[in-house]
Parts: C-alpha cells; sequence; structure tokens
C-alpha cells in the first residue's frame, strides 16, 4: 500500500479534465492538482521556457512527497516529458503518448484528426508519435482556438459552440477521418457538439482517458497502488485567480472544489 498523493499539473483549469478520469479510474487514490493560471498560456513561449515552468512546477508537487507525476497539459507533455523524467527519480506520464496511441489502434482507414491549441497543432506532437504507431496513417492537425474561450464561458452546448465546431471540423468530414483526438485538455468538455458535428462514425480519442488507463497500469506495475480503501483526499493549488479556477474548475470535474489554495510564483 503506498497511500502518498499522486501529483498533476496544468498551465490552468483544463488539467482536470485529466483528473476527473484519474478520480473515475483510481477512486481511492490521493491527489494533488496544480494549476498554473498565472502563467497561461504555455503554447505561446518558447521551449526553454516551457521547460523551466514545467520543472517548477513538478519540483513543487515533489515537495508535497507525491509519488508520480502527471503532466496534464499538452504543451508542456509535448516539449518537457523527456525533461522531466530525466531530472526526478520518480515516474512521469504525459497525455500525448497515451491519446496518440489509442488514435492508431483506433482508425479503420488510416485517416486520424487532431484538434487541439494552435502551439499544439504546430508543434507536430500528436501528428509525429501517431506516425511512430502507424507509419501509414494521414494525420490531418486544425486549430480550434476559439474551443476554450467557448468552455470557459459554458457555452459547450450552445448554437456558438455548435457552429465554431462546424467551421472548425469541415475540413477533417471532408477528409473522411474515422478518429479524432481531442488534443486539447478542456475539449472533453465539448465531445457532444463535437460528436454531433462530426457525427456517429468518427471516434473521438480523449487523451484523458487514455492516460488514466496508462497511470492505472503504472500504478499496478510499480507497486505503488493505494490500497487503504478509505475515502481520499482532494488537494488543489493555483498561482493565480482560485475564485476563476474554483467556478471553472467546478464544471469540469462535476463537483465542489474544496481545500483550494493560492502559491504565488515566486515560491515556487
Amino acid at each position: 500500500m503506498d497511500n502518498r498523493p499522486i501529483g498533476i499539473f496544468d498551465s490552468g483549469v483544463g488539467g482536470l479534465t485529466v483528473m476527473r478520469e484519474i478520480i473515475e479510474q483510481l477512486p481511492y487514490e490521493n491527489l494533488i492538482y496544480f494549476g498554473d493560471t498565472a502563467r497561461i498560456p504555455y503554447g505561446s513561449k518558447s521551449v526553454q521556457t516551457i521547460k523551466k515552468y514545467a520543472f517548477q512546477c513538478a519540483s513543487f508537487l515533489k515537495s508535497k512527497d507525491v509519488k508520480t507525476i502527471v503532466i496534464a497539459c499538452n504543451t508542456a507533455s509535448s516539449i518537457a516529458l523527456e525533461h522531466l523524467q530525466n531530472n526526478f527519480d520518480l515516474p512521469v506520464i504525459g497525455v500525448i503518448e497515451p491519446g496518440s496511441r489509442s488514435a492508431a489502434s483506433a482508425t479503420k482507414n488510416g485517416r486520424i484528426g487532431v484538434i487541439g491549441t494552435i502551439a499544439t497543432i504546430n508543434s507536430n506532437a500528436y501528428q509525429s508519435k501517431i506516425m511512430e504507431y502507424k507509419h501509414d496513417s494521414e494525420v490531418i492537425g486544425i486549430p480550434c482556438p476559439l474551443f476554450v474561450p467557448i468552455i470557459e464561458e459554458g457555452w459547450e452546448y450552445s448554437t456558438v459552440a455548435e457552429l465554431t465546431a462546424e467551421k472548425y471540423l469541415t475540413e477533417l468530414i471532408e477528409h473522411d477521418v474515422d478518429s479524432l483526438v481531442l488534443g486539447c485538455t478542456h475539449y472533453p468538455i465539448l465531445r457532444y457538439t463535437i460528436k454531433k458535428v462530426v457525427g456517429p462514425n468518427v471516434k473521438l480519442v480523449n487523451p484523458a482517458f487514455e492516460t488514466a488507463r496508462d497511470l492505472r497500469k503504472l500504478l499496478t506495475d510499480e507497486n505503488i497502488l493505494n490500497e487503504n480503501y478509505e475515502i481520499p483526499n482532494y488537494e488543489y493549488y493555483t498561482s493565480d485567480a482560485p475564485e476563476r479556477f474554483r467556478r471553472i474548475g467546478g464544471n469540469f470535474l462535476k463537483k465542489e472544489i474544496d481545500n483550494l489554495y493560492e502559491i504565488a510564483i515566486d515560491n515556487l
């Protein structure tokens, strides 16, 4: 039995969709979430800066005696995963590998769509990783920058959301993709509207779900599952705007956010 918490970090609230999947699949694990809201978005920063921010976030979680770290951020996963794995003596996993592997195995016709922020799509992280698993696939990346503000406004079921999705996703429909990676941690909140637009024949791949599944396997293989079946403890830390985090995050998690603390960047 290892009841030390699992550490999760993201540049903001989006990573709470990853946390939600971890809660579903590992209901007895204690969790600590850090949202670096003071420095969002990571996607517009340099590689060097993203590595630095990710290192600071991971160091903060390590100071809380976590047993493993999940990078619940596509940008940080694509740029800083290997850096953190090389610099911390505990398991570190990201969201891109699990999502890419699942997309490669899900496709039947070899045409895979990836949607994400401009930074994630431009990084080619998903496209490259999917091609490693399925060399003959055609991967089409489409940036969908308006999805994040739509979701954070709580408009995920609105006409605005549907019209925006139609505008972004038409190219993928025309390319006859049969699987679609939700390559931003916000996007699972919008899955109903996305599914409505792309139709029933396109499989949506949620990297958050796949990451939680990989985490479960990791904890099992390392023999560090928490087998103390008591009510788990969840703690939340943010570097700015805690009340906004509480409001939006509650919608993401579908539960009230308690035990929320603000941490000054200078202390990271």
